[in-house]
């Protein structure tokens, strides 16, 4: 029987000091933006020196990275608990629902959001580490849109590719709309969340009833 080597109690300590600058982080990013996160307002915060945050993470965009991951992985977790990338699940039920997951997850979690969905601090880019679990999510969705195509619900000739990206850009859409326009509101009765069905319905029926390929 095989599995993870547990950690010793200094590695454990040093997890949970990383987990604990993490969770400040968001603190901050939620107050003042993606952009606004400094380490020394972390380190403030947690009432430390600034240079002591340096054995955990060598700069800020290392910071940013973590986060980035964290927040892809968290995602992918919630989406994985719904059941919404299982191949055992039926792939509208899934569509739907998972769809549903992501959005309200994004709306309530809106420092990682801007960090994962839009590029807010200039010159960061995830590392490819922090970026996998972003690429699993994208292959398993993509996954789904042939197995919605296979199943009757889009139509044969379907060009998945293109249907994808007007998935993406109908749900990020909602995403932003609620997030700018009326952030803080209930996933279930937000002003632009409510109107996901009808949006998720469109897309439905168009490339359904009209083949995306050009």
């Amino acid at each position: 029987m095989t599995g993870a080597v547990p950690l010793d109690r200094r590695q454990r300590r040093r997890q949970e000091t990383i987990e604990q600058v993490l969770d400040v982080a968001v603190e901050v990013m939620a107050e003042h933006g993606a952009a606004g996160l400094t380490l020394g307002e972390v380190a403030r915060r947690m009432g430390v020196r600034p240079p002591s945050l340096y054995g955990y993470f060598d700069g800020k965009h290392a910071l940013y990275d973590a986060l980035f991951e964290r927040g892809w992985r968290a995602l992918r977790e919630t989406l994985r608990e719904a059941g919404a990338t299982g191949e055992d699940t039926d792939p509208l039920a899934a569509l739907r629902g998972g769809t549903a997951v992501l959005v309200r997850w994004a709306v309530e979690h809106p420092a990682h959001s801007a960090l994962m969905f839009w590029r807010p601090v200039p010159g960061f880019a995830p590392s490819a580490r922090a970026y996998a679990p972003a690429v699993e999510l994208d292959a398993e969705s993509r996954a789904l849109l042939v197995r919605l195509r296979d199943a009757g619900h889009l139509a044969a000739d379907v060009d998945i590719d293109r249907a994808y990206r007007t998935w993406t850009a109908l749900v990020g859409g909602v995403i932003s709309q609620q997030l700018s326009n009326a952030p803080g509101e209930p996933f279930e009765t937000g002003f632009f969340t409510a109107v996901l069905p009808d949006v998720m319905d469109m897309w439905l029926r168009h490339h359904r009833e009209i083949p995306s390929a050009r």
